[in-house]
């Protein structure tokens, strides 16, 4: 396991302030758009929701996930991996913001809110970022001149990484 691709993932996942979550739905995928609570050191993700929501029906009946981030054509992130629904008043609040209130009139206190502790297992990135991005749009212009296609640089462009 490369340190610098986890800190790298890390790094691309803190960015997100919306994610894709696909829970699975007897058999089928079910996606849909959260808001990132949080992202710990280890990677794992938090996000709030209802209590009775599909969500918490589908991760109590099959844990696996999938969440998917992208921030248009700078940075992608799949991570794969298994959530758990937890129910832990003081979690909430400490990663409550204002913006919540919008799903959770009731505020931090509000007894429909329970957490989705996702723990990634394997992720894949794309990081167009900073000198990554013009490191691209070089291989790009190079690639249309030559009839060539883009060298991505694994490791530091793209990754894939195991986490658990």
């Amino acid at each position: 396991m490369n340190e610098n691709q986890i800190e790298k993932l890390h790094g691309l996942l803190k960015a997100f302030s919306t994610v894709m979550l696909v829970t699975m739905d007897g058999g089928e995928g079910h996606a849909r758009p959260m808001a990132v609570a949080r992202v710990d050191e280890k990677t794992d993700l938090w996000l709030f929701t209802s209590r009775g929501s599909a969500k918490v029906r589908e991760i109590k009946a099959d844990a696996r996930v999938q969440v998917l981030g992208q921030d248009g054509w700078t940075s992608c992130v799949a991570l794969v991996g298994h959530a758990q629904v937890v129910e832990d008043r003081a979690l909430v609040r400490d990663m409550w913001r204002p913006a919540f209130k919008v799903w959770f009139p009731g505020g931090a206190e509000d007894p429909e809110i329970v957490l989705l502790h996702i723990k990634g297992e394997r992720a894949e990135y794309w990081d167009g970022t900073g000198l990554n991005g013009f490191s691209y749009l070089y291989q790009s212009i190079k690639a249309v001149a030559m009839g060539t296609t883009p060298e991505i640089r694994e490791g530091d462009q793209h990754g894939i990484v195991t986490l658990a």
